[in-house]
């Protein structure tokens, strides 16, 4: 199967979707895509092609290097998706024309049956994914004039277009990927069953269980009233003198993502920002502009463009207030007299956790991390993020580290203590230790084994012709089936 061999052999930028590995980078294809409601028939498909690039002089006639369904692709697709690899400084030693072939045919299967089964989803969240990998491009360029000589494109609107088509054919292999296995399970039986066949156990890594205490320093009211009070200014002079609240947000906010697009976001509600950020987006109207407000990345105002359905797109000015240097030397101090009286005996880590941290998401459960990939209390010590790896690599069980200095997502400075609760030797993996991860390999191989029943029974009932050199390639898929 395609989808294991990618997984396994080639180091390929992907979409994660739970189970395996799906190329779809923004760029990697120039495609021509039929429309959706009309399947391309056999005597029809170069014809059509050919007339689509007559009506557009801009792309190169190219040859077609199959077809699957409703979605061709072109040579230049393949050529494309390798010169993307290789500017993002990807390794493609091992990486053949063949692989990258039996990907996109991979993709355009599951595309085109999202589609057959109306997996629906809006141009207005497509719209939203295009305009943040936009302005990530943006931003890794230098500018959109850069974007377009890389792509070979000759103006934004070409190259928007092109994102929000490869966007939304990815979107919807995801969403249909998703669907195979959303109702797939794993019983305790059948986990232990999995690991009993097991002819080679796996190894585990050395893992450990980690608490930690975090002090902030405090802001003082006078900065917070005095990034309140500029943030009313600039809401005074956009609505009473008619000054550029995208202006302002170019020069003023410190949100590096959106400030040089004049602060513009477009925002759904089930996009990942923060719920006073959302709360407040979507309580406004048409050019309304908020009160300023708070969240964990500073204070904001926030200006509706647009609101479309269940979308807004807005622009929003972020300024972060500063703490002072006698704050951040108090915050310092009390995290020493914590650390001292832990040593010391005189109070446990959890219970000073729960007195004294001010990281929300762990002081009441006395300072446990929980792994955001596992949702377990474990860390592989060399899976983990490298920085913390760092702190806590020659720690042993039980032992506490020294006062840890480090910034915040706003640039801020935080003190921290780390203990290592509980520290796992590597091993090989035992079922009753270790029953977790055995049960996400488990449910990982029966996923696996769905999508494969699945891709084998639709590539029998789809229309697919693969051309030229690509029909003799070593496809783990029957996808050559003429």
């Amino acid at each position: 199967m395609q989808l294991r061999i990618m997984n396994l052999k080639l180091s390929i930028k992907p979409v994660l979707v739970g189970f395996g590995v799906m190329l779809s980078s923004f760029g990697y294809a120039q495609e021509v895509i039929v429309t959706d409601s009309t399947a391309i028939q056999p005597d029809a498909e170069v014809k059509k092609v050919e007339k689509s690039q007559q009506g557009n002089q801009r792309k190169k006639v190219d040859g077609i290097a199959a077809v699957i369904g409703e979605y061709i692709i072109l040579d230049s697709d393949i050529d494309l998706m390798y010169k993307d690899m290789q500017s993002q400084g990807m390794s493609t030693g091992d990486v053949t024309d063949c692989n990258l072939a039996g990907s996109l045919m991979e993709n355009k299967l599951y595309a085109h049956h999202a589609i057959q089964d109306s997996i629906i989803i809006p141009d207005a969240q497509i719209n939203g994914i295009v305009d943040q990998r936009l302005q990530g491009l943006t931003q890794q360029a230098g500018s959109m004039e850069k974007i377009l000589e890389f792509y070979n494109k000759e103006s934004e609107a070409e190259l928007r277009q092109e994102i929000f088509d490869l966007t939304k054919q990815s979107q919807l292999t995801q969403r249909m990927q998703q669907k195979i296995i959303e109702e797939i399970e794993i019983t305790p039986e059948e986990v232990r069953q999995y690991y009993n066949k097991m002819e080679e156990k796996p190894m585990f890594g050395t893992e450990v269980e980690l608490s930690q205490i975090v002090i902030e320093p405090e802001i003082p009211a006078s900065e917070k009233k005095k990034i309140i009070d500029r943030l009313n200014e600039f809401k005074a002079d956009i609505e009473e003198n008619g000054a550029s609240f995208s202006t302002k947000a170019v020069l003023y906010s410190q949100d590096p993502g959106t400030a040089s697009d004049g602060g513009r976001v477009t925002l759904t509600r089930k996009d990942p920002f923060v719920k006073e950020f959302k709360d407040v987006a979507f309580s406004l109207q048409e050019t309304e502009i908020s009160e300023p407000f708070e969240t964990e990345f500073g204070y904001h105002i926030i200006q509706i463009d647009k609101i479309r359905g269940q979308t807004v797109e807005l622009r929003h000015i972020l300024l972060i207030p500063d703490v002072t240097n006698a704050s951040v030397e108090k915050a310092r101090a009390e995290i020493d007299t914590i650390r001292n009286r832990i040593v010391a005996g005189d109070i446990e880590f959890a219970e000073a956790a729960k007195e004294a941290s001010d990281e929300e998401e762990t002081k009441n459960d006395g300072g446990k991390l929980i792994n955001p990939r596992t949702g377990d209390t474990r860390f592989e010590l060399t899976k983990i993020d490298p920085e913390l790896f760092k702190q806590v690599e020659d720690l042993d069980e039980g032992e506490l580290s020294l006062v840890l200095t480090q910034k915040d997502r706003t640039g801020r400075p935080q003190f921290k203590i780390i203990k290592v609760t509980k520290k796992i030797a590597e091993h090989e993996a035992d079922y009753a230790t270790d029953f977790q991860k055995i049960k996400e390999l488990a449910l990982r191989d029966k996923q696996l084994d769905a999508i494969e029943k699945w891709q084998k029974e639709k590539i029998a009932d789809t229309y697919i012709k693969v051309n030229g050199k690509y029909r003799d390639c070593e496809y783990t898929s029957d996808w050559v089936k003429n």
